[in-house]
């Protein structure tokens, strides 16, 4: 996990057209702090991105929270180091 306090700002690997729309209706569901809740780094499904910012896993999440106006770039994450190839 990284620091949270030297976090850079969240950015999307994908376009937000390319998100589900049935996922995103059902997290929508959801109240912000369940949405948050589920983002807390060292669970299944936590907010993981690379060390960049690039989002790897809370893609729709990130994208409900920003619509509901939530800082969203100070979240803690588990950073994933990208691997290198031989």
């Amino acid at each position: 996990m990284a620091d949270s306090t030297q976090f850079p700002p969240l950015r999307s690997l994908h376009p937000d057209s390319s998100l589900n729309a049935a996922k995103l209706a059902t997290m929508d569901r959801l109240s912000t702090q369940e949405l948050l809740a589920s983002l807390i780094p060292g669970q299944v499904g936590c907010l993981k991105t690379r060390r960049d910012g690039t989002i790897l896993d809370g893609h729709h999440r990130i994208f409900l929270l920003r619509r509901r106006d939530t800082d969203v770039d100070a979240l803690p994450r588990d950073v994933i180091e990208k691997e290198q190839k031989d």
